[in-house]
């Protein structure tokens, strides 16, 4: 085996075992004593109760798994943001499935949990899906109620699209498995249809606590908002259940019983597995960010058969454009390339940076795939448009900001993953979150940031020492080198992509093997939604 590709291939596992060890410990929620109490009460956890309801063999996608880590450290951290999510089968019907996990802080509301709701939400109503909310949460967290209770994107944005959801004819389902509070309280009622399992469930705008304090009354759980109170005398819910299991039974039942939606039209056949073993990714993919490899191979081992039909194969070279099936799905393939390549007047050039000729060219492409109904897959590795007094020259601002159109404007589903590099307003020609990517996802060796480390750690030490040189401090070379230490450590850190994760700026980190089951699932969710929209394209330099 040749000794770059070993060595790729032990960085590369290296990284999927830190990323498992990652997940492993997200896994356990609140902790054993937490998870111990929930059993106890005869209640199963957040991803038990997933494991129970989906379609026995079936896959689950989970969707923001390390929202909220490394965060809120001074309130004792919120591992996966308080609740586990994603996209799921139940009763042969793709959907998303929330859960509130109570042994995160009772399942309370952090202001990323909100975060997590919304775009969880978002999916469901960008691809038509059924959702599904298991609901055991105390409401939200006091101790930051400045942070997720009045803005456009906190936790009211949330029943907002409770309703607006229900306008679109997107079905609603919510089992009420433990406490459901104050605000917290609306989003089942204002489900489809609301199930509750005797003597755990409860909704109620105030607890007996609060109603003792505010007007005197003294009740308990159940009498104010227990299940046989919502299903027998208020008519709040529709159906109760003495166990979980039967709850979660029934909620499959009427998944079961849903009508099948016309579909978007997006072309595929019998699938087949791709000609180059998809493991050789993790030798492909370089070990040093900055070194070339060929995008080609990559592609090669996500696409079926590893057939690829390039577009303008000869003409911008740092973006590869073409189209391919994966898991059968036709899908346009844009992908920065890294390659060194020759340029028209002869000298050496870097790949993963866009220039004029590969902007205009993915700009073109991408108009095609609209044209034809084609979904997009963008594979990120791109360190920015190209600088300098040439590029500038050429008009690089007016060919960017021609693919940034097209990428703005495209109504065909995009996804986008994140193989390496996603510098500054490369991020945004090749659809990062900003540009409305259906699913955005990361490999381990995603990097995301305004500009390279390297680069940005030389510039703000620059800015630094100049400013404390003109305040006449003595700056020496070590300050300097100790300087430029601290901001790289910082800011490489910045860049990592569980800190991109934790912040939902990616929906996941995913096994490079991973690629295709993630890119077939999101062309499915998204070939559930029909749509008339053309694409229109706004004023832009020709």
């Amino acid at each position: 085996m040749d000794n770059t590709i070993k060595k790729n291939e032990e960085r590369y596992m290296l990284a999927l075992s830190e990323l498992r060890q990652r997940e492993e410990k997200i896994h356990a929620g609140g902790g054993q004593k937490a998870i111990d109490k929930q059993h106890q009460r005869q209640k199963l956890t957040a991803r038990e109760r997933i494991r129970y309801l989906i379609d026995q063999d079936s896959r689950f996608i989970e969707i923001g798994i390390f929202a909220g880590d490394g965060m809120y450290a001074e309130h004792g951290g919120c591992p996966a943001g308080g609740a586990v999510a994603g996209i799921g089968v139940v009763s042969g019907r793709q959907c998303i499935i929330v859960a509130n996990d109570q042994t995160v802080k009772a399942g309370a509301w952090f202001p990323i949990t909100a975060k997590k709701h919304l775009r969880l939400q978002e999916m469901s109503m960008e691809n038509g899906l059924p959702i599904l909310y298991l609901v055991d949460s105390a409401g939200v967290f006091l101790p930051m109620q400045d942070e997720i209770f009045a803005d456009k994107e906190h936790f009211g944005r949330v029943f907002r699209n409770n309703a607006k959801m229900s306008a679109m004819g997107i079905t609603q389902l919510a089992a009420v498995m433990g406490p459901c509070v104050a605000g917290g309280a609306y989003l089942p009622v204002m489900s489809d249809e609301t199930l509750m399992v005797r003597g755990n469930g409860s909704i109620f705008l105030a607890g007996p606590y609060l109603v003792k304090a505010a007007i005197g009354e003294d009740t308990d759980q159940e009498t104010l908002g227990g299940a046989v109170t919502h299903t027998e005398i208020s008519g709040v819910a529709d159906y109760k259940f003495d166990t979980e299991q039967d709850c979660l039974d029934e909620l499959r039942k009427i998944m079961s019983r849903l009508g099948r939606p016309a579909d978007a039209g997006f072309d595929r056949i019998a699938s087949k597995p791709p000609r180059k073993d998809p493991a050789g990714m993790y030798g492909v993919f370089p070990v040093d960010a900055t070194k070339a490899y060929d995008m080609q191979e990559i592609i090669d081992r996500i696409v079926d058969d590893s057939e690829f039909s390039p577009f303008k194969e000869d003409y911008g070279k740092t973006i590869i454009c073409g189209y391919a099936r994966i898991d059968g799905w036709a899908v346009g393939i844009v992908a920065n390339q890294r390659l060194i390549v020759k340029s028209k007047k002869g000298e050496m050039q870097m790949g993963g940076v866009i220039y004029n000729d590969s902007a205009d060219k993915a700009a073109r492409f991408i108009l095609n795939c609209n044209q034809k109904k084609i979904p997009l897959l963008f594979l990120q590795d791109v360190s920015g448009f190209m600088v300098g007094s040439r590029s500038e020259h050429a008009g690089i601002i007016k060919d960017g900001a021609k693919m940034v159109n097209a990428v703005a404007n495209s109504v065909v589903p995009k996804i986008t993953i994140i193989i390496g590099n996603s510098y500054g307003a490369g991020n945004y020609a090749m659809c990062g979150k900003a540009y409305d990517p259906r699913f955005i996802y990361a490999w381990p060796t995603a990097r995301i940031a305004v500009m390279g480390g390297e680069q940005a750690a030389k510039t703000l030490q620059q800015i630094q020492v100049s400013s404390m040189k003109a305040r006449g401090m003595d700056v020496t070379a070590e300050d300097e080198k100790t300087l430029l230490d601290e901001i790289t450590q910082k800011y490489l850190s910045q860049t990592s992509p569980y800190y991109a994760a934790a912040r939902l700026w990616v929906d996941a980190i995913i096994d490079p093997m991973d690629t295709r089951n993630v890119v077939s699932a999101g062309i499915s969710a998204a070939n559930q939604h029909p749509s008339d929209a053309g694409m229109k394209v706004g004023v832009f330099q020709v």
